[in-house]
């Protein structure tokens, strides 16, 4: 039985390799978005034997089918990737750390259709990237100062 990666891997027109399956499951099971240098050094921890040109390469094949996600939030210029579960998400960046945290919710919703409505405009996405510092780090900073 084939599983659900499998399958989107196909209907996307991609061949269905261990590198790419191993790929999206860590994705699919990562609490925030990775770095492609992230996803190499998991990848080597789970004893999937890969290299990192390979890992650049899948994900930017993943990307381009939308299987995944690239983001580009952490202001140094890096691409971070996070599995695409066909719902768009805002996030909390530390400035310190550069931790990040998805925002559960959307607060732009209302605004959205409203802008539309006002503007006669098709709005087709948004981004909302939050940044400041995490308690840890808020907490380090009032010990330092």
């Amino acid at each position: 039985m084939k599983t659900d990666h499998e399958a989107s891997l196909r209907r996307c027109g991609l061949k269905s390799t261990p590198h790419r399956l191993a790929m999206l499951a860590l994705l699919e099971r990562a609490d925030q978005p990775m770095a492609a240098e992230q996803v190499y050094l998991d990848l080597r921890e789970r004893d999937v034997v890969i290299n990192l040109s390979t890992v650049y390469r899948a994900l930017e094949s993943l990307a381009d089918k939308n299987l995944i996600r690239r983001l580009a939030v952490t202001g140094d210029g890096r691409a971070l990737y996070e599995y695409n579960r066909s719902a768009h998400r805002h996030y909390l960046i530390c400035l310190e750390c550069k931790k990040i945290k998805a925002i559960d919710s959307c607060p732009l919703g209302g605004y959205e259709k409203a802008l539309e409505d006002k503007t006669d405009f098709l709005i087709e996405g948004h981004r909302l990237d939050l940044y400041g510092y995490c308690p840890a780090c808020r907490a380090a900073l009032r010990e330092k100062n």
